[in-house]
């Protein structure tokens, strides 16, 4: 770093995008053209032990605030919230005023903040928080969870199984322009504000949040058609080449049992017309991600046109991990698909229709990990991320465990702002991992630090080398074998694809988790669902 950057205080800019699996970019295994996102893998480091909550919104709360979800107001994802939690302390289904947020802080210390894409942390009226409430001098933001990546089904009468979605610029209602693609106007919007404010000395904080690869599955026909062929030899085909791609790679985790993948029918078992079909979701699906990192690029000759991108620290991940559901047989979701989308194979991925990944391909997605979105097994809550920029270490990874909280506290320090809780606000559970990213540390967490999960019926507590998983009945519908309503162990240092269950050997080590778990679930305020 010169003399004149170190005087500077850093720019942020914070990249996250939806539902990504662990190895689907190229540098984690992947075989989509990702150039862009690969070249800040390349001049920084990849973060192949980083971890978030199971869902989106749950994981946002703690982004924005260094907080356990359950502290500020996101206890569960309000889409699939019990009633014996709704109303309750923590449960409120939306971004409360509990704790300040990052954008709060860097705004408060001088910054120019700014957010494009996705908030999904309040979601409707009278509950409804927004970017421009919660630090952010300029904003375009989509609220709910998802929105067709085309801007369709914006009036009442096409509006989505989960109601009219809903943007907003700088607070006020307005509409996603039709016919332009969702990472491509996100992107838009956000070198509007970088360049906006190029002439302008102060620093600045962006938070750039793709609704790709989220369903529904939808890509520019120009970028389906070149990966036309790649996904047809099937899910379980498409895991081995990413394992050896990521030894081939030197990643740590290649050389660690994988999960198998498991439910549905194998390959080949599967007729010619279904195989074809299934082929092209995935099509698709690479093309979301070459776009999205296309826009990415876009951004960075932004940043570096402006002349800011040399004093930047970028930090780039999912917000879980792949997403495994079938909306086209879910309930609720089936019949609005059936009534509203054209699902004929040469309409997919147009914006008239509506597809989903299912759950073979994404436990494709999450290798090496265990199963998916919504499971706080390793390939729901473990996902692929990257740091870069003047003050990070370049190296081909850190396997320091680090979480979502951890990012508000590390940019805090970066800016030299102070993270501690100003009086009636509620304190970062998150540790700066400014020191892992800069090289003088090589963990950010002690060994005996207990991180916990807890979300729709499901839980996880890991501490060191050990973690306790918890999966409810849901899991069941991928398949029959996969152990419910009670705890499993793993040793997810030696078996980060959770493939040996080792409560009967070490019954001890369970209760310590299992107890560990319970006192979180008492600080934090959470309300077990019943039924489980």
């Amino acid at each position: 770093m010169n003399n004149e950057r170190a005087g500077k205080r850093p720019n942020f800019l914070l990249i996250v995008v939806d539902d990504m699996g662990w190895s689907d970019l190229r540098a984690f295994g992947g075989e989509a053209d990702t150039p862009n996102l690969d070249a800040l893998c390349a001049r920084g480091v990849r973060l192949t032990n980083f971890h978030t909550s199971p869902v989106c919104s749950t994981t946002r709360a703690m982004l924005m605030t260094g907080c356990d979800h359950h502290e500020v107001g996101l206890g569960c994802m309000v889409e699939i919230m019990t009633p014996e939690q709704r109303g309750k302390p923590g449960y409120e289904g939306y971004l409360t005023d509990r704790a300040l947020t990052i954008a709060e802080r860097l705004r408060d210390a001088g910054y120019h903040t700014m957010m494009s894409g996705k908030w999904h942390l309040g979601v409707k009226e009278p509950y409804l928080s927004l970017p421009v409430t919660k630090g952010f001098e300029r904003s375009f933001a989509l609220v709910q969870g998802e929105h067709n990546h085309f801007g369709a089904d914006q009036t009442p009468e096409t509006a989505g199984h989960d109601g009219l979605s809903q943007y907003r610029l700088d607070g006020e209602k307005v509409r996603f322009p039709e016919g332009a693609y969702s990472s491509n106007c996100f992107a838009d919007k956000m070198i509007e504000y970088l360049e906006a404010v190029q002439d302008d000395p102060r620093p600045l904080f962006g938070y750039l949040a793709f609704t790709a690869p989220h369903s529904p599955m939808q890509a520019p026909p120009e970028l389906i058609a070149k990966y036309r062929g790649v996904y047809d030899d099937g899910p379980e085909a498409l895991r081995e080449r990413r394992l050896r791609r990521m030894r081939e790679l030197g990643l740590s985790v290649a050389s660690v049992p994988p999960a198998e993948i498991r439910g549905g029918r194998p390959w080949n078992e599967l007729a010619p017309e279904q195989r074809k079909l299934e082929s092209r979701k995935m099509e698709i699906y690479a093309a979301m991600i070459d776009a999205m990192d296309s826009a990415v690029g876009r951004v960075l000759q932004s940043l570096e046109k402006t002349g800011r991108l040399d004093n930047t620290e970028i930090i780039f991940f999912s917000d879980n991990g792949p997403a495994g559901s079938l909306r086209e047989t879910s309930p609720g979701w089936r019949e609005w698909i059936a009534e509203h989308a054209d699902n004929s194979f040469e309409n997919i991925g147009k914006a008239g229709s509506y597809v989903s990944i299912g759950p073979r391909w994404a436990q494709a997605q999450a290798a090496p990990f265990f199963l998916f979105k919504r499971y706080t097994s390793e390939g729901g809550v473990r996902t692929c991320g990257l740091a870069c920029g003047p003050r990070i270490k370049s190296r081909t990874e850190t396997g320091a465990f680090l979480h979502v909280m951890d990012i508000a506290p590390t940019l805090l320090e970066f800016a030299g702002v102070d993270a501690s809780a100003p009086a009636g606000k509620i304190p970062m559970r998150g540790v700066s991992a400014a020191g892992v990213l800069t090289g003088a540390r090589q963990e950010v967490h002690a060994p005996d630090e207990r991180i916990a999960w807890e979300l729709a019926y499901g839980r996880g507590v890991r501490k060191g080398d050990w973690k306790a998983i918890f999966l409810p009945k849901a899991v069941q519908a991928i398949s029959q074998d996969i152990p419910i309503n009670r705890w499993l162990l793993f040793n997810v240092a030696r078996d980060p694809g959770e493939t040996t269950e080792l409560s009967a050997a070490e019954p001890e080590k369970l209760r310590e988790l299992v107890a560990a778990w319970n006192a979180y679930a008492k600080e934090t305020g959470v309300v077990v669902p019943a039924g489980l």
